[in-house]
């Protein structure tokens, strides 16, 4: 039971309350210590290289990882063993209680399904008002290709294709390994997710010292963004979709993206909304028009009620029975470390 209310209290948070500040939020200090590594790593050899982005990585992990567990040890431990009647929960202590919102929040620093709706609904509205420069100007804010001059077609072909393209990374990715090994295996993807995202590139800067994360990050992706495409082809039908155009598309058509993960989730959505999404110069998926302003909401309820189920079909499951007796034997151990040293 502590394992349902985590996770549905953790998207709960996500929908009524969305994230934290950009300034204090953990993925903003991870970006700003990652920029700290790599102005004093030194790019010495390829094998040296390799060996330093494996080790930034593990830093990374191991600091963020072992401050939430550590939180949530200090919690559960210390937080108080008062016991009151909790409802569902029957007879717990407070400390339980406590620990149970936090670790829902927490949970729910690490992935997001309604940031696409709150960075998508500006863009619709500039759309609706014919104001195509500031649509392209808030588009830029979401996407890495140069929107300036975009006309309102592939506008809306951005917003679907980032919104799809991070339902895997964004949500299902997270919130799997937060499934297998609690809050250590959020991070876990997270940590790696973010590296890619900044270290990622096949340029002489990063090819070498990037090479870990970017691998990493496509292996722990690949199982996910497969999976997506079950869960965008059922959540077609609450927004008259199809189900069997998502599978197709998807099979057809996944390759078309440089990243081998990236294309389930786009192709999928593509087809079960039966539109084409477009990078100019890059790849055209699924058939049809290009998707118009309201297609961008279609898109993104879309996402949202696959996510939902996601996490009910697959991460409660997976946390009520592996991760949550994970997370509780790391947060033990951090306390019996504690006792050994102090």
């Amino acid at each position: 039971m502590c394992a349902l209310l985590i996770v549905m209290l953790a998207f709960v948070i996500d929908a009524v309350i969305g994230d934290v500040p950009n300034a204090i939020h953990p993925l903003r200090w991870m970006g700003n210590l990652l920029d700290k590594l790599d102005k004093r790593i030194k790019r010495k050899n390829r094998r040296s290289s390799i060996l330093k982005g494996f080790l930034s990585y593990a830093l990374v992990l191991f600091i963020f990882a072992f401050i939430s567990l550590t939180i949530l040890a200090v919690v559960r431990t210390y937080a108080g063993d008062a016991e009151i009647n909790a409802g569902i929960l029957g007879t717990t202590s407070i400390g339980e209680i406590i620990w149970i919102i936090i670790c829902a929040f927490l949970f729910k620093l690490t992935f997001a399904v309604f940031s696409f709706r709150r960075h998508c609904r500006p863009i619709q509205k500039d759309l609706e008002k014919g104001d195509n420069e500031s649509a392209a100007s808030r588009t830029q804010m979401i996407v890495s290709r140069n929107t300036k001059g975009m006309d309102a077609e592939h506008i809306a072909s951005s917003c679907a294709e980032t919104i799809s393209e991070n339902y895997a990374d964004s949500v299902c990715s997270p919130t799997f390994f937060y499934g297998v090994f609690g809050i250590f295996g959020a991070w876990m993807f997270r940590c790696c997710n973010l590296m890619d995202a900044m270290w990622g590139y096949l340029n002489d800067k990063y090819r070498d010292l990037g090479y870990f994360p970017a691998k990493f990050d496509d292996v722990l992706g690949y199982l996910t963004s497969r999976i997506s495409v079950l869960f965008i082809a059922l959540a077609s039908v609450f927004v008259g979709g199809s189900p069997r155009k998502a599978i197709s598309t998807a099979a057809a058509e996944h390759k078309k993206t440089p990243s081998p993960n990236s294309g389930w989730p786009m192709t999928a959505a593509a087809g079960a909304l039966g539109f084409r999404m477009e990078k100019e110069g890059v790849y055209v998926m699924g058939t049809g028009e290009l998707p118009s302003v309201k297609d961008i909401s279609r898109c993104y309820v879309l996402v949202e009620i696959a996510a939902f189920l996601f996490l009910l079909i697959v991460t409660v499951p997976l946390y009520m029975f592996i991760g949550i007796h994970i997370q509780i034997y790391m947060e033990n151990a951090i306390i019996g470390l504690f006792g050994a040293i102090f």
